[in-house]
């Protein structure tokens, strides 16, 4: 969540955790739930306690940006104000991907869904409550 750290150390779960919290957790699944098949499709997802993986599929002609922005204005002001706190939750940056086959497809529902047991949260991807693995 905290822009001045890497990528590698959010992996790691270094930083501001405060979507380990159920509560806030739930708010940024059911903000990405929210318009899933209305202006994306969500492929896959996963909330870990410092970072959220999400791929969506375009087809809607809704830009990503505005998309990844109500995400993070709707997450931001709910969490903040749940937890009494004022400030940027999120990176202003977003890292995307532009999927050109299906096995990098694939490769990548599979690197979001696992990535709570890659950094030992649980044992198998649909152990962790707030991701897309879950529903498989």
């Amino acid at each position: 969540l905290r822009a001045d750290l890497a990528d590698d150390q959010l992996d790691r779960g270094v930083g501001c955790k405060l979507l380990v919290k159920h509560a806030n957790a739930e708010v940024v699944q059911s903000c990405l739930l929210h318009d899933d098949g209305v202006k994306y499709g969500l492929a896959a997802w996963c909330i870990m306690p410092t970072h959220v993986h999400a791929l969506v599929e375009l087809r809607f002609d809704a830009p990503l940006a505005d998309i990844v922005q109500t995400w993070k204005s709707a997450t931001s002001h709910a969490i903040n104000k749940s937890e009494g706190r004022k400030g940027r939750l999120w990176r202003r940056e977003y890292f995307d991907r532009f999927m050109r086959s299906e096995d990098q497809f694939s490769n990548t529902v599979a690197y979001i869904e696992n990535n709570p047991v890659a950094a030992g949260l649980c044992e198998a991807t649909a152990d962790w409550p707030f991701s897309s693995a879950r529903l498989r």
